[in-house]
């Protein structure tokens, strides 16, 4: 009986042990019904590729470590493909001069690879395609290709992102500023058809040498997505006397395409635009992010859902839900608090204009509603072209972009319809 007991108890810690080390392996099932959750990601990042200061790896693992689900690194005009050596020099003048024993400290001499000695000591920038295998982990952790389309037209810097981008995009420029935002979003749902592959393109920082004005971006109206959040502290986010702030932005444009052009509204989007990795510089990791909501972490599905307005953007609050019933009109917002944070949440809308006239500009998103509830709904009434919704918390942002920035998280307009072409 002691022999068949400890027989039994050896094939059992045997097929336990199996059971575990199968699972270290990644070999647990992939769910085939997996539920609706909330992906954190960052979609604007640069690195040594073009103007940031630190190595690629060492950017992806900063937000693999804390609590990001995916990274879309979106270095100027370039992808990290192919071989490129770099002088250390060259490294250190951009602020970087912690990086090499940072990323010597962190991956290790096997896998950082050197040449040359002195003036002439130069370190391997590995492409996404070698370094994402040590990173990436499955369902936790993606990495996506991108770029930042860095363009110019009338001496303004015109930037857009794309998203799981395959061969790189060619500014294409313009005689205006619309036409240059209208070139290249052409360009990207160029390389999208011929691929067959899911990409995203939205507009960088509108207000970065007061470039973009409401009335461009409006005007390109296959371009639906924008940075109201950019964590950069040289964006003017809060705009000027004479200029709008992003967000007022957002509600100018919206209120164009509803009112006057007939075309869907834009989506607001939440970015760091990362530079600086070793406190030097003021364009820092985790300032602003997106929160996505989808069944699977791949770049599809996370495109998909965006490109539906299943997602959200954030400086800092988390929500627990967003949901628009569409036959009550009725948007409904549960924030996930933090302890010894209140919250105010406000319903923000553009008021539909009486027939052959224009929008007061006092009621272009106006505050129709608010509470210090962590679940709030709004209805809408009918006169709205669209509702969205703010939640500011009475917590300062971690690291703030801005002086006096809270805590903040935008939803994406709701409830709005395009009025029924002629026959």
């Amino acid at each position: 009986m002691r022999s068949m007991l400890s027989v039994i108890l050896v094939l059992t810690l045997a097929v336990s042990g199996a059971l575990s080390v199968s699972a270290s392996r990644g070999e647990d099932a992939v769910p085939a019904d997996p539920p609706l959750r909330w992906w954190k990601g960052n979609l604007h990042t640069h690195t040594l590729w073009s103007d940031g200061d630190h190595f690629p790896e060492m950017a992806g693992e900063w937000y693999r470590t804390h609590g990001y689900n995916f990274l879309a690194l979106s270095d100027h005009n370039v992808l990290s493909q192919g071989m490129r050596w770099m002088k250390v020099g060259q490294i250190e003048s951009r602020g970087g001069g912690e990086a090499l024993p940072k990323y010597r400290a962190r991956f290790g001499d096997h896998w950082v690879e050197t040449r040359g000695e002195g003036e002439d000591l130069e370190v391997r920038l590995k492409p996404l395609d070698e370094f994402r295998y040590v990173l990436e982990e499955r369902g936790r952790f993606i990495m996506i290709p991108s770029e930042e389309i860095s363009d110019r037209a009338e001496g303004k810097p015109v930037h857009m992102n794309v998203t799981n981008v395959a061969e790189v995009i060619e500014p294409l420029g313009g005689e205006t500023v619309r036409e240059a935002i209208a070139n290249n979003f052409r360009s990207v749902e160029e390389q999208a058809a011929r691929l067959g592959r899911e990409m995203l393109l939205h507009l960088n920082h509108p207000n970065f040498g007061w470039a973009i004005t409401p009335e461009d971006l409006a005007h390109v109206t296959g371009e639906k997505f924008f940075e109201v959040y950019n964590g950069h502290p040289g964006v003017n986010h809060l705009g000027d006397a004479e200029r709008p702030s992003v967000e007022r932005f957002w509600d100018l444009a919206n209120v164009l395409r509803l009112a006057v052009l007939n075309a869907e509204p834009l989506m607001g989007i939440a970015t760091d635009d990362t530079h600086d990795y070793h406190g030097n510089g003021g364009s820092r990791m985790g300032r602003g992010w997106v929160m996505v909501h989808a069944r699977f972490l791949t770049p599809e599905h996370l495109i998909r859902a965006i490109k539906r307005g299943d997602f959200y953007a954030s400086s800092g609050v988390t929500l627990q839900s967003v949901e628009y019933d569409a036959e009550s009109k009725t948007l409904t917002v549960e924030i996930d608090p933090v302890d010894g944070e209140t919250y105010r949440t406000e319903f923000i809308a553009s008021l539909a204009p009486e027939a052959g006239q224009e929008v007061a500009p006092e009621k272009i998103g106006a505050t129709l509603a608010s509470s210090d509830a962590l679940r709030s709904s709004y209805t809408l009434t009918g006169n709205e072209l669209y509702v969205r919704a703010v939640v500011t918390s009475s917590a300062a942002a971690d690291d703030p972009s801005f002086e006096g920035q809270k805590k903040q998280a935008w939803t994406q307009p709701v409830g709005w319809k395009l009025k029924k072409s002629a026959e």
